[in-house]
């Protein structure tokens, strides 16, 4: 049976297109959209958290060809290419591996963004705009009623880990904030877009004492852990619109 292939520049497109790459602000370090190009074609889709020489090595025994991610591979100085660096490099060109990323453009997408698809594995359904950052909401807030415990087990089940929970706030969880990955730091912000709970991947020490003097819940559910969603519903999707298979390849970091 032949192999379905679609040209990389068909993907990247509509990739482009779909999350709005152009458009939605960033942090300068994130360089979303196409970071490698291989010999522009695809045959085979994997999906990532993290952009690394550990997750290259992962898709190329995927068999794939185009390598999706939510933290790519340029967050820092790329130079010098020695030792590891030049290890990636070599491999990427060799086994003719591409890499798109997408950050903030794939958090914040109403169907396929990490927050969306963590907000329906809550069983939320009806959500409002959230932490505005970077000129736009990134996050999701549900208005609900639940135990502050029976979120936490309904987070574990999610992610499939279990959250650490700083329990300043209510016991009933009324007013719920999502924002996946490391918002930790940013309590005060969440706090003051109105909610008693905020959800997010990890956070410093002295969030403990400050959720606790904003009386407000804080549920860390692991910065790769809540964050797996968006890589996985974006190649998903890919797979449906061009007839492609896909995989996760897994690299936790526990963090």
């Amino acid at each position: 049976m032949p192999v379905k292939t679609t040209s990389l520049a068909s993907v990247v497109r509509h990739c482009d297109a779909l999350l709005r790459t152009a458009e939605v602000n960033d942090w300068e370090q994130a360089h979303n959209g196409l970071q490698v190009e291989n010999n522009g074609q695809v045959t085979r889709l994997a999906a990532a958290v993290d952009g690394s020489l550990a997750t290259v090595k992962l898709a190329l025994a995927a068999k794939a060809d185009l390598l999706l991610v939510h933290h790519g591979l340029f967050w820092n100085s790329t130079v010098p290419w020695t030792g590891k660096r030049r290890e990636l490099q070599r491999l990427l060109i060799d086994s003719n591996l591409a890499v798109y990323s997408s950050h903030l453009p794939l958090d914040l997408h109403p169907r396929l963004g990490n927050n969306a698809r963590l907000a329906a594995a809550l069983g939320f359904k009806r959500l409002t705009p959230f932490f505005f950052e970077k000129g736009a909401h990134i996050g999701l807030r549900a208005d609900s009623k639940l135990d502050r415990g029976v979120l936490a087990r309904r987070l574990a089940e999610a992610t499939g880990s279990e959250p650490i929970v700083l329990p300043g706030g209510p016991q009933e969880c009324r007013r719920i904030g999502i924002v996946t990955g490391g918002a930790g730091s940013e309590l005060r912000k969440a706090a003051a877009e109105g909610v008693d709970t905020f959800i997010t991947g990890e956070g410093p020490h002295w969030s403990f004492a400050l959720a606790e003097d904003l009386g407000i819940n804080v549920l860390y559910g692991g910065h790769y852990a809540t964050e797996t969603f968006g890589v996985k519903a974006l190649a998903a999707h890919l797979a449906r619109k061009f007839h492609l298979p896909w995989t996760f390849v897994d690299h936790p970091t526990g963090l």
